[in-house]
């Protein structure tokens, strides 16, 4: 149920689509007798998707979850395990294709593959199914997330590869059964940065220690705060990605899934 609403009232809730939903909703009642309020929808239709599109508000609202974790120290020596967050490669596409569609969390890929080169010794798990409300068992994440590391160098009995996980509850739930990390260990956990907050709280509920390893910035600091878009279509999307995360924080939240709101590094 809780993925089901995820993939439904969720998506609904994104204000491109809820904006230009209000916005048709306005359009009908012009022809009715409610003309005076649909003639209000639509001009607060117009209004916010400008503000949503052009204004800055996707930065200010991306840039507490990117920063919440500063980048990983490397000097803290050579991890153990990386786990790999799905959600850069498009398995119906790639399945349509024959070959891997990259979608915008690509850089999770780069970041990872790069990890498993400075340290050899080190095992690599990937964790993405199909996040698709429906799909079948033949285009997973995972499986094409295989050849993309092996064909950046990474050999094959390195890599572990899970491909059951459609969310970020069933990415830590699923990996941990999958390598049972033991005390002492220590793994990274690459994801997107504002991706991150609720990524760890989902892991250290389930159990499973790890150290944030942030990528994917759609943001380059607090100089960006104040910065306006020239393309309404970037604008809307950051702040759709922005809107998404935050209500993932508060429904993990609400529903037991993290620990807290909005998680933050550990004390040092």
């Amino acid at each position: 149920m809780f993925f089901a609403l995820s993939k439904t009232l969720g998506i609904m809730l994104l204000p491109s689509n809820f904006l230009i939903g209000l916005g048709l909703a306005g359009a009908v009642l012009l022809l009715t007798r409610f003309a005076s309020v649909g003639r209000k929808l639509a001009i607060i239709s117009a209004v916010l998707l400008a503000i949503c599109g052009f204004s800055p508000l996707g930065n200010l609202l991306l840039y507490p979850l990117e920063a919440r974790f500063p980048p990983w120290d490397a000097t803290r020596g050579t991890p153990d395990g990386i786990v790999v967050l799905g959600g850069s490669i498009d398995p119906e596409l790639s399945a349509a294709h024959g070959v891997t569609v990259f979608r915008g969390s690509v850089d999770r890929v780069i970041a990872a593959a790069g990890l498993a080169h400075r340290y050899p010794q080190t095992r690599i798990v990937f964790s993405g199914g199909s996040a698709n409300l429906v799909s079948d068992d033949s285009a997973k994440e995972a499986d094409y997330a295989a050849s993309v590391f092996e064909r950046l160098g990474i050999p094959k009995d390195r890599l572990i590869m899970e491909r059951r996980s459609r969310n970020t509850e069933e990415n830590a739930a699923f990996t941990k059964a999958l390598v049972s990390p033991k005390p002492g260990e220590r793994w990274l956990l690459v994801t997107s940065a504002y991706h991150m907050p609720r990524s760890v709280g989902v892991f250290r509920k389930a159990g499973f220690a790890v150290e944030p390893y942030p990528t994917d910035w759609h943001t380059a600091g607090p100089g960006d705060l104040l910065t306006f878009s020239i393309l309404s279509v970037n604008g809307l999307e950051r702040t759709d990605a922005a809107i998404r995360e935050w209500m993932g924080l508060a429904a993990y939240w609400i529903s037991g899934k993290t620990g807290a709101f909005f998680p933050a590094p550990d004390p040092q």
